[in-house]
C-alpha cells in the first residue's frame, strides 16, 4: 500500500513529499492543475520571512526570534496560536539550508522592495524556480506526481484517513495523507457567500480579482469541514491586496501589486481618503489595503502621489494616470474635483516638515487631521501628478483546519492518527487575520517539513 499521499502541488505540498520521500516512504502526490499551471499560488511568490542571529550571506543584520513574534503578533492583533506561531518562526531559522539542498537559489532583495533586506530572503528566479527545483527534486528522489489530479473527497473511518477519491471517480488508498489544497480564494460562490451583501446594496466579493492560482476552490477544506474537522479563522479574513484594477481576474502576481500607497494618499470614489497610509513599514502593511479597498463603494479606492515619490518603488506592470495639475488628475480619475481638491488640500496643509526617510519610521506626519498620516506624510505639490486606480486582490483565504505541532488535523479537539495538513489550508491557525510579507511561505515551508515528517512517521508505525 501506498505510505504518503500529498494532496496539493504547491510549496507546502512539495515540502511535505520531499520530507517524507527522504524518510523513506513511498509518496504519491496529486496536483489539481496541469502540469503548466503546477505550484499553485508558490509561483507568484518571491521570498521568505526568515529569523536569524547575525547576517546570513542574502540577509543583513539580524531578526531575532522575539522580534520576529512581535511583528507577527502586531498585525494578526493577537489572532494567532502562539505555540505553533513560534515553532514555525524557530524553524524558519533553519529551512534555506535545506531549500538549497533542494534546488533552491537565493539572491539579495531588489533596489524598490522596501525593508525586507534584513528579514527576507529572496528566491533567485522567484516562486516559480523554487517550484521547479522542488519538482526536480522530488522526481529525482522517487516522489512519483500526477497531474490534472483533482480530488473531490476524502475517505475516513471516524478520524482515520481510509482515501481519496479523484473527481473522475478512482479512488486511492493509503496508510497516511497530507492534505496541502490551498484555500477556497478561486471559489468565487463560496467568496460571495462568505462577504455577503453590504449596506449599500452591493456584492462586495464580486468585485475581487485572485491574484494567484484559479485552481484552489476550496473543495477539500469544505470536505473536511463537512466530515467533521475541527475549524480554525474567518472566512472573510484573507491574505488581500490593493491591485491595479486592471489585472486579470487570475494569475496577476505580484506585478499588479501597486507599492507608492505610504508615499501619497489613498482616497474612495467619493474622493476621501480612509485609512492611514504611513501607519508601519510597507511589508507589514500592504495586505490589508485589500481588505480596506473592499470596504468602499464599488470595492475602489485611488493612490495618489506626485513627482517626489517616483523612482521609491518597484514600479507594477501598469502605467499610472498622469496629470500636470491634480484637478485634471481627479478628472482623468472619475472623481469629484472639489470633493478630492478639499482632500488634498486639507492633507497638504496638515503635513508637518520633518526628516523623509522611507526607511525608518520617519518625523514626517500629519497634526489635526482624521485620519492622520503617521509618517512619511510629504505635501502632494509636485507635478507632474499620478494616480492608480485599485481594487481587492484575493492571494489566500484564512479560514482552514485545525492543527497541532505535528500538523495532525484536529476533529472533535481529537488529532488524527493519520491525516495531516500544511500551507493555506491551515495558516488560519497562525494567521488570524494581517499579514507580513513572506510568512506565507514560512508557513508553508515549516509545517509543510513537519506534515511529511509525521506523515511518514505515522505510515512507518501503521506498516
Amino acid at each position: 500500500m501506498l505510505d504518503v499521499l500529498v494532496i496539493g502541488g504547491g510549496n507546502a505540498a512539495l515540502c511535505a513529499a520531499l520530507v517524507a520521500r527522504e524518510a523513506g516512504a513511498s509518496v504519491l502526490l496529486l496536483e489539481a492543475a496541469p502540469r503548466d499551471w503546477r505550484g499553485g499560488n508558490s509561483m507568484h511568490t518571491r521570498n521568505i520571512r526568515c529569523s536569524h542571529d547575525a547576517p546570513q550571506d542574502v540577509l543583513t543584520e539580524a531578526y531575532p526570534e522575539e522580534e520576529f513574534w512581535q511583528d507577527l503578533l502586531k498585525v494578526t492583533g493577537g489572532l494567532t496560536d502562539e505555540a505553533l506561531a513560534r515553532r514555525v518562526i524557530r524553524e524558519s531559522a533553519t529551512c534555506r539550508s535545506w531549500m538549497r539542498r533542494h534546488g533552491v537559489h537565493f539572491q539579495p532583495s531588489l533596489s524598490g522592495t522596501l525593508h525586507l533586506s534584513r528579514t527576507n530572503a529572496f528566491f533567485m528566479g522567484g516562486g516559480k524556480a523554487l517550484v521547479n527545483a522542488y519538482y526536480r527534486s522530488a522526481e529525482a528522489l522517487g516522489v512519483v506526481v500526477r497531474y490534472d489530479a483533482a480530488v473531490a473527497r476524502l475517505e475516513f473511518d471516524r478520524s482515520r484517513f481510509v482515501a481519496a477519491q479523484l473527481a473522475g471517480g478512482e479512488r486511492i488508498a493509503a496508510r497516511t495523507c497530507v492534505v496541502a489544497s490551498g484555500g477556497f480564494e478561486s471559489n468565487r460562490e463560496w467568496l460571495r457567500e462568505a462577504w455577503g451583501c453590504n449596506e449599500r446594496g452591493e456584492w462586495p466579493a464580486d468585485n475581487f480579482a485572485i491574484r494567484g492560482t484559479r485552481y484552489n476552490q476550496g473543495v477539500l477544506l469544505k470536505d473536511l469541514i463537512a466530515q467533521g474537522a475541527d475549524r480554525i479563522g474567518d472566512p472573510t479574513q484573507a491574505h488581500m491586496v490593493a491591485i491595479d484594477a486592471r489585472a486579470p481576474l487570475y494569475d496577476g502576481g505580484i506585478v499588479t501589486r501597486v507599492d507608492c500607497v505610504s508615499l501619497g494618499i489613498m482616497v474612495n470614489q467619493a474622493g476621501v481618503r480612509f485609512y492611514d497610509e504611513g501607519e508601519d513599514f510597507w511589508p507589514k502593511r500592504y495586505a490589508i489595503w485589500g481588505r480596506l479597498v473592499a470596504l468602499q463603494a464599488g470595492q475602489i479606492g485611488h493612490s495618489i502621489i506626485d513627482a517626489k515619490a517616483v523612482g521609491r518603488f518597484m514600479p507594477p506592470v501598469f502605467k499610472g494616470v498622469q496629470a500636470d495639475s491634480l484637478p485634471e488628475l481627479a478628472q482623468q480619475l472619475g472623481l469629484p474635483v472639489a470633493a478630492f481638491m478639499k482632500t488634498v488640500n486639507d492633507y497638504n496643509a496638515a503635513c508637518r516638515a520633518g526628516t523623509f526617510d522611507h526607511a525608518v519610521l520617519d518625523d514626517c506626519r500629519t497634526e489635526g487631521l482624521t485620519p492622520p498620516k503617521t509618517h512619511w506624510a510629504r505635501t502632494i505639490d509636485t507635478a507632474p501628478f499620478f494616480g492608480y486606480t485599485l481594487k481587492p486582490g484575493v492571494t489566500f483565504t484564512y479560514l482552514g483546519v485545525k492543527v497541532d505541532e505535528r500538523a495532525a488535523v484536529h476533529f472533535a479537539g481529537r488529532p488524527s492518527a493519520n491525516l495531516f495538513a500544511a500551507g493555506e489550508v491551515m495558516a488560519g491557525n497562525v494567521l488570524g487575520q494581517g499579514y507580513t510579507a513572506g510568512v506565507g511561505m514560512t508557513i508553508g515551508t515549516v509545517f509543510g517539513r513537519i506534515a511529511g515528517a509525521s506523515a511518514a512517521a505515522a505510515s512507518k508505525a501503521s506498516a
